[in-house]
């Protein structure tokens, strides 16, 4: 079993939140009717759901994200990224089975599945608001994997995949197989 460190990320995600403004929340971004704030109701969403899949309290709900973010969004998903990261930097979490949003998976996928969220979500994050974005490669690895299982899905969790740009590096390969433009601009 290979486990990973969930920190770079959630740090990057948690850095790339603090400097939205709130005049930048009905901003589009790559997912497809969601704007800014409704994206960031998702990331809060899904590292509670994530944190409880690493703790082995299964999680059947799967709320539909709205940009109703609670007055210290900020603070409360710096809070809740530091919880996922140390939630799965038990070894208990990468074994046996996890159920997040309805869904039963092993531990070891369950933690690609968030990281794919992390690292596809503070892309899209980045993009959104204009800000610069470096992904942990070891990361992206560990996302494609996940990713390149599901692209295309019927249902799944992403759009139809996209051809990925000649020469594009390992995250341009990874935002095509999960839908999204790497060139994407607001």
């Amino acid at each position: 079993m290979t486990m990973w460190d969930l920190r770079p990320v959630a740090d990057q995600v948690a850095t790339l939140a603090d400097a939205v403004t709130e005049d930048r929340l009905g901003d589009p971004t790559p997912c497809r009717d969601w704007p800014v704030g409704v994206l960031l109701t998702h990331l809060l969403g899904l590292t509670a759901a994530f944190t409880d899949g690493a703790r082995k309290v299964a999680r059947r709900d799967t709320p539909a994200p709205t940009a109703d973010l609670p007055p210290d969004w900020r603070d409360l998903l710096r809070a809740r990224l530091d919880e996922l990261v140390e939630a799965w930097r038990d070894p208990a979490a990468w074994q046996g089975e996890a159920t997040v949003g309805g869904v039963t998976l092993s531990g070891e996928v369950t933690a690609a599945v968030v990281t794919d969220e992390l690292v596809v979500h503070g892309w899209d994050l980045a993009r959104a608001t204009s800000q610069p974005y470096a992904a942990d490669p070891a990361l992206v690895r560990a996302s494609m994997g996940f990713a390149e299982q599901v692209a295309g899905m019927q249902g799944g969790p992403f759009g139809p995949p996209l051809p990925p740009p000649a020469g594009g590096s390992e995250l341009d390969r990874l935002l095509a197989v999960t839908g999204r433009d790497p060139g994407w601009r607001p």
